[in-house]
């Protein structure tokens, strides 16, 4: 094999993988309060379908009905629950390990306490975080998102 060959393997060939990595879709781990279960539910669907091919989204599945609806520090009452919470914390961090970027799903600027460890999480990893609204309450929470996008279509574009 002629150096020229061998240059072009070892120097081209790794930018040219580099570029095409670049140009595919970013992944997104969805994080948010088990009151908005439903809403997220529906995001990731609509995110799916308008084309992201990778959607993180936390699992609710493991609760109760009655427990969701629930402020937290009655669920926190359950001894069960509070058993489930460190397992769900836990496998969501594992989701946003695998996820290019965190989207936090605040409806009215809501963000609880274990999102709030998901953002830390987040922030730690130096992902890109993006919240569907400012956060009212807690500037350092709001200065770790890196832009505010309030659809899923607007979300698609930065993912792109």
């Amino acid at each position: 094999m002629s150096i020229i060959v061998l240059c072009v393997l070892l120097v081209i060939v790794p930018i040219e993988l580099l570029k095409m990595r670049d140009n595919h879709m970013k992944s997104v781990c969805v994080c948010g309060s088990q009151r908005f279960k439903d809403e997220i539910k529906a995001l990731a669907k609509k995110l799916r379908e308008l084309g992201v091919p990778v959607v993180f989204e936390p699992n609710f599945e493991r609760h109760r009905k009655e427990m969701i609806n629930k402020p937290e520090e009655e669920r926190l009452e359950s001894k069960s629950y509070r058993d489930k919470v460190p397992g769900m914390v836990f496998e969501h961090f594992e989701r946003l390990r695998k996820a290019d970027v965190c989207y936090v799903y605040n409806k009215d600027g809501y963000i609880g306490i274990n999102t709030t460890l998901e953002i830390g999480f987040a922030h730690a990893r130096d992902m890109v975080i993006y919240g569907l609204q400012p956060e009212p309450v807690e500037i350092c929470r709001d200065i770790l998102f890196t832009e505010i996008i309030e659809t899923p279509e607007e979300l698609v574009k930065r993912l792109a």
